[in-house]
């Protein structure tokens, strides 16, 4: 195995495990090793993506476990890991506790998320999204301690492991459609098994990017500590769900319906969680919503094989939304609430973090020239050579990103009323610290860097070298007339809704009761799945409750046979012994009467040879003899 992947996905794995394991005594050194482990991890990921090592272990599963660095690969590992770092700063600043637990989680994720990254083999894929998944459910859940928490991730493992079922459904098809489970080989599979294997990896690649009916999971993930959402919901986790499906886009596109289905399910998860975004009243519920909205244009990417707009608005979402994320939790752990209202003129307190976040804000509308602005328009550009309706749907999600990032612009920059009436709303979940730790600055600083320049992976004329390293050459590019109309209507809705309050959505708190949906839907059905086993499991408690009687009305009639057989089997040596002294008097007496038969000849013998004397007297006489004994034979017969 190339030394260069081992110590990108190893050497995590193995600091993480151990952190796991030594638990509260690794509290000390785990900030300083989860550092460390973090960077050296950083500086293998652009070694390899400049290297291209390979690794393949073909005596596992059909077609072996692959590990490559491809040209996808090697233009999102440095993001992941840049990403993972600055978030791994900001919680040692942050100080989220307990230490080794917590990071020993996230090394354990990130070496998941890193080996999701280079598998181009089923085998490889499977056992990483399932390390992701355990992992992932454990970060959510991370205050146990706390009511909301463990049902949290609960919701959030479960939507996701059901959705990764399409995975194994791929799987199992693949084998029966004799294909070879590397990714690439996917493609080539014969109708009908193209059309099921397209299916599960769609509804996987869907599950795990929180789009369209699975989307409600997100809003409860929310649960977890800042770090955790900045990093599963930015690079890593739901990313990961978009990943796949721009991985895969050759097999969406060749079942001539699935990259349909993804493209319409993506545009669909940009205008309603659109909505469900603008609608929220909680900072880290509002910042949720817009991630699955915006890795709906990935997912639309995706579905029509815009793999380039794809993957740069995959990197330039995942540096703004883990920015956007940290200030979050920041603000949270600085005044005690996450709550809109209570956080007016917040960016005004801490003026450097305030920055930062408007950056961030000001991408995620699409402002020119900052990075989602030059991603989402390579998006739209391919998407109105696909389908002008297609375009139509986008361009409205990119309206309604504007309006829900004016919201929180508006929201954090608003002149305040007076510190004490402000303060006043403050410490309603937590209690407030009242500062930001300056070593968080720093991560905040280099994110908001790349959600302002990240956008050059997109801008025409100038992406050349991107494309190529991703094998997307010929694709569509945004052309100068695309760029402005979008960037003039994003400027536009940012003023109109700085200028005037939004509406409020009625149901977009609940996320329009998409978990009741789904509860109703699914739940119910295997509720009733369930009562029908729980009825089964009763009935066989009462069998096996009166089977003791019948066993034993059994049982004693075999331990009768089986007495009767001991008797049996204890007189047989008597009936045997009665048999040979049976048989020896038997014996006896016919020796005997074989020597009676040897006398009577032998006397027979003697007296023959007397009555052949040879005088003829003899004769007569033995003739007269026989006479007489014929005469009264006849007398008495008569």
């Amino acid at each position: 195995m190339s030394l260069l992947l081992i110590i990108l996905i190893a050497l995590p794995a193995v600091a993480g495990t151990a952190l796991l394991l030594g638990g509260r005594r690794f509290d000390r050194v785990a900030p300083v090793t989860s550092i460390a482990v973090a960077t050296v991890t950083l500086g293998a990921a652009i070694a390899a993506a400049l290297t291209r090592p390979r690794w393949e272990a073909a005596f596992i599963g059909p077609g072996g476990a692959t590990l490559v660095v491809d040209g996808l690969s090697a233009v999102l590992l440095p993001m992941i890991t840049a990403v993972a770092l600055l978030v791994l700063v900001f919680a040692v600043a942050e100080r989220t506790q307990p230490e080794a637990r917590f990071h020993g989680l996230m090394l354990v994720f990130i070496a998941a998320v890193l080996i999701t990254v280079t598998s181009t083999s089923l085998v490889s894929l499977l056992a990483a999204w399932e390390i992701m998944g355990a992992t992932s459910y454990a970060l959510i859940g991370f205050y146990w301690q706390n009511a909301r928490t463990i049902p949290a991730g609960f919701v959030a493992f479960t939507v996701t492991r059901t959705a990764d079922l399409g995975l194994y459904l791929a799987a199992g098809v693949a084998i029966v459609a004799g294909v070879d489970w590397q990714l690439d080989d996917l493609s080539s599979a014969s109708a009908p098994w193209l059309s099921i294997i397209a299916a599960g990896v769609l509804i996987a690649g869907l599950g795990k990017a929180a789009q369209l009916p699975f989307s409600f999971w997100l809003s409860r993930a929310m649960e977890g500590p800042s770090p955790v959402s900045a990093l599963l919901h930015s690079a890593a986790m739901v990313a990961m769900g978009g990943y796949l499906l721009l991985r895969l886009s050759p097999l969406l596109l060749a079942s001539g319906w699935a990259g349909w289905a993804a493209a319409w399910i993506g545009a669909a998860t940009t205008i309603v969680l659109g909505v469900i975004a603008i609608g929220q009243s909680d900072l880290k519920q509002l910042l949720a919503a817009s991630t699955a909205a915006q890795l709906g244009f990935v997912t639309l990417a995706a579905g029509i094989g815009a793999t380039a707009g794809g993957t740069a608005q995959l990197i330039a979402h995942a540096a703004t939304k883990a920015l956007l994320f940290l200030i979050a939790g920041a603000w949270l752990a600085a005044t005690g609430t996450k709550q809109l209202h209570a956080l007016r003129g917040v960016g005004r307190r801490w003026p450097l973090v305030g920055v930062t976040f408007l950056i961030g804000a000001l991408s995620l509308a699409g402002i020119p020239p900052l990075s989602l602005w030059l991603t989402k328009d390579s998006v739209l550009a391919a998407a109105l050579e696909a389908s002008p309706a297609l375009y139509a749907a986008g361009l409205v999600g990119a309206v309604l990103a504007a309006a829900y990032s004016a919201k929180i612009i508006g929201v954090a920059w608003a002149a305040p009323a007076q510190d004490a009436a402000r303060e006043a709303e403050w410490d309603a979940e937590q209690q407030g610290t009242r500062h930001i730790p300056a070593g968080a600055n720093g991560p905040l600083a280099v994110l908001a860097v790349g959600a302002a320049v990240l956008g050059i992976l997109a801008a025409p004329g100038v992406d050349a070298p991107f494309r190529e390293t991703i094998g997307a050459a010929g694709q569509p590019q945004s052309s100068i007339a695309e760029l402005a109309a979008s960037a003039i209507l994003a400027l536009i809705v940012v003023l109109v809704v700085l200028r005037y309050r939004l509406p409020p959505v009625p149901g977009s708190a609940t996320w329009f009761g998409l978990e009741r949906a789904a509860i109703t839907i699914v739940g119910r059905p295997l509720e009733v799945f369930a009562a029908a086993l729980a009825r089964f499991d009763v009935l066989l408690d009462a069998l096996i409750d009166r089977s003791p009687g019948a066993l034993q009305a059994v049982a004693g009639r075999v331990g009768h046979s089986d007495d009767r057989l001991d008797d049996a089997i204890d007189a047989a040596p008597r009936t045997l012994d009665r048999t040979a002294t049976a048989t020896r008097s038997l014996d006896g007496e016919v020796d005997g009467a074989v020597g009676r038969v040897v006398t009577f000849t032998r006397s027979a013998g003697r007296f023959a040879r007397r009555s052949q004397s040879g005088r003829i007297a003899d004769y007569y006489a033995a003739g007269a003899v026989v006479a007489v004994a014929l005469v009264v034979l006849l007398i008495v017969v008569r």
